[in-house]
Parts: structure tokens; C-alpha cells; sequence
């Protein structure tokens, strides 16, 4: 085998679809994973906070190319216009149930499971010609996809024992402390209403509203281009504030908490509740990442802040060469391309990555 892929979640998934239809043959492929469920990760947490609609839009999906999205597909099943006109307007957000319903459809024809190797890959060597992951291979082309680092969890809340991170099985309080102001936050507020519970919500600023994660712009080739020309410390400063807290605008969101009257309040800090629910995300950074953290130390590769320095295509400008790939995406590749988290950046990456297995 020349390929492989380190991360069994929807990036590789989508990574793995993209390769397979641009030619590589499945045989070539290896993905180290411990899970055979690439939706697994991301089913649990749409669970724990009983998510019921996607926040991507209609190429927010696992299949190679953009369109058709599933607007589209929604549109034809419907016959109906709407789906396609909300997708232009980034108002057409698809349920969870259906999202989960295209992974499963996927997974079950794609022989994905097959190219399965249920292990964790702990250390990336280069070699000559490829890749050496913990004694397999040597591989030529490596993409590592291995998702977000951990939850991450105020220090102040840590011991607190009122405390569970969003994505955690959870039910609710009478009263209920909310601490963030991203979507989680936002779905959080409204599940611990719906529940007849008070929400406090402690935000250190208010939040944006927006309907993608990040705008459109910073999506387009135009966009990309201006991005890629930002020096390291420009490009970090743009993608803190591209990557603050934010939820979708809309009645859906806003009904709620005016219906609540003064059951729904804003505080500055946390307080006497019930319970507190920690709607932070993620741990951010490569040094949360054991397999990036020791590959960044053992090459001296170069960082912006918390973040690996890649190339625009996503690959580690010192481990690649005319013989040889190394590429990152999902979150940890948000410094090639700033929605490197979602579907489409992980669409993306996977092209990038096809175009050097086909060449090299």
C-alpha cells in the first residue's frame, strides 16, 4: 500500500471517497482508525446536545465534489424549489437525521471498512521515499486527519462537580448556567428552556451571528488567494477573529429566549445553578495533538502561534517533497485553508491530496 490515512472520522471519510473517485485504487489505500464508524465521533456529540440540523449547507456532505449538494438532492426527492433557493441564500440546513442517513449510504457501498487498520497511530518517521507509522509501511503519501484534540473545559470548572462539557451525555438542571456563546452555547440555551429550566448564560463577549461557520468569502479562490499572501502572525490574527463563537441568525434562535422572559439572563460569571455546562468546544492547537506535537518536535517544523505552518495544498513544507507527501486536514489544517473543520475543507484537502498521489 502508498497511501494512508491517519483518522477514521468524517474528514478521512471524505478524504478516502475523494481518493477512490479521482482513481486510487482502495487496495493502495490504509486508514488507521479505531472506530469502523466514521460518523462515530460525530454522532455522539449531535447527541449530547440534541442537535436536529446541520449548520453547514447543502455541500455540508461526504461526496467528493460539491454539487450536486444536498440541497439538490432534497429538491429533487421534494420537488420543490425551496431547498435550492434557501442553499443560495446559506439558509438550507439539512436535519441530523438526514446527514447521518447519506454517511451510512456512503459507508455501506464505499468498502471503507475494509481499508480499515484498528489502531492509533502514535509517531509519523520519515523514511526514505515515504512514511514509517508505528513499524507499517513505509507509505508515500500520508494525510492526517486526526479531529479535534479533546474537549476543552474552563480551568475554573474543571473541579467543579455541577460541571459537563456540552458534548457530554447530559440532561438538565432546574437551573442552568450556560458558559460560551457559539452554536452550542445557542442550542444549549434552548434545550434547557425547552426542559422548563432558568438559563443563565455567561459569555465574555456577545456573540456573533452568522450562518456559516466562516463566511463564504474566505471559501472562494479570490478569497483563498488573499488569504495565503498573509504572513504567519497577519494569517493567525485573521483566523482568531474568523474562528470566534458564533450561531446562526434567525427567529428560531431569538423566539425562544424572548418567550423565556426572565427565565433566559445574561451574567458575567458563573453563579449558584444547578448545573453548569461548559459550551467552550475544543482544545485548540497542535500541542494538544500527541502524534503533532512529537512530529513538530522531532523536525523542528515551523508553527504560527498554535497552529503548523502548511503549504495552501495542506502539506508539511519540510516532510514533502517530489517523492513524498505529508499532509494534515480537519482542524489542524486550518492554516492552509480557514473552514479546514468542515465538510468542504475536508473536500478540499482530500483534492490536494489526490492531485500529489496522482503525480508523485
Amino acid at each position: 500500500m502508498s497511501v494512508a490515512l491517519v483518522g477514521g472520522g468524517l474528514a478521512g471519510f471524505t478524504a478516502y471517497l475523494t481518493l477512490v473517485r479521482g482513481g486510487v485504487d482502495p487496495e493502495q489505500i490504509a486508514v488507521f482508525s479505531p472506530e469502523l464508524d466514521p460518523a462515530a465521533a460525530w454522532r455522539r456529540r449531535a447527541a449530547a446536545i440534541r442537535q436536529t440540523h446541520m449548520r453547514s449547507e447543502s455541500d455540508g456532505h461526504c461526496l467528493p465534489t460539491s454539487f450536486p449538494g444536498l440541497a439538490v438532492r432534497e429538491a429533487l426527492r421534494r420537488r420543490s424549489l425551496r431547498p435550492l433557493a434557501q442553499s443560495v441564500c446559506d439558509r438550507y440546513h439539512p436535519s441530523v437525521a438526514e446527514f447521518l442517513d447519506h454517511v451510512e449510504s456512503l459507508h455501506v457501498r464505499s468498502g471503507w471498512c475494509e481499508r480499515i487498520l484498528p489502531a492509533r497511530v502514535e509517531r509519523i518517521v520519515a523514511v526514505t521515499g515515504g512514511f514509517d507509522l508505528d513499524g507499517h509501511g513505509p507509505f508515500s503519501h500520508v494525510l492526517v486527519a486526526t479531529g479535534h484534540p479533546g474537549l476543552a473545559v474552563p480551568e475554573d470548572l474543571r473541579e467543579d462537580p455541577r460541571a459537563v462539557h456540552s458534548y457530554e451525555p447530559h440532561d438538565y438542571g432546574r437551573s442552568v448556567c450556560v458558559v460560551g456563546a457559539g452554536l452550542a452555547a445557542a442550542t444549549e440555551w434552548l434545550n434547557a428552556l425547552a426542559s422548563g429550566a432558568t438559563v443563565i448564560s455567561v459569555r465574555r463577549r456577545e456573540p456573533l451571528r452568522r450562518p456559516l461557520n466562516v463566511p463564504r468569502q474566505y471559501l472562494s479562490k479570490r478569497g483563498l488567494r488573499s488569504y495565503w499572501r498573509l504572513d504567519p502572525d497577519a494569517r493567525t490574527r485573521l483566523l482568531d477573529e474568523l474562528l470566534r463563537p458564533s450561531y446562526p441568525p434567525g427567529v428560531g434562535w431569538d423566539a425562544p429566549l424572548v418567550r423565556a422572559g426572565k427565565r433566559f439572563r445574561v451574567e458575567a460569571s458563573v453563579n449558584g445553578a444547578d448545573q453548569v455546562i461548559a459550551a467552550t468546544g475544543f482544545l485548540r492547537g497542535y500541542r494538544h495533538d500527541p502524534l503533532l506535537e512529537r512530529l513538530v518536535a522531532e523536525y523542528e517544523l515551523d508553527t504560527a502561534d498554535r497552529r503548523l505552518v502548511l503549504d495552501p495544498d495542506c502539506t508539511v513544507p519540510a516532510l514533502t517533497d517530489r517523492s513524498r507527501t505529508l499532509a494534515v486536514c480537519g482542524v489542524a489544517g486550518q492554516y492552509a485553508y480557514p473552514a479546514a473543520d468542515t465538510l468542504a475543507g475536508a473536500r478540499y484537502a482530500g483534492h490536494a491530496f489526490l492531485r500529489r498521489c496522482r503525480t508523485r
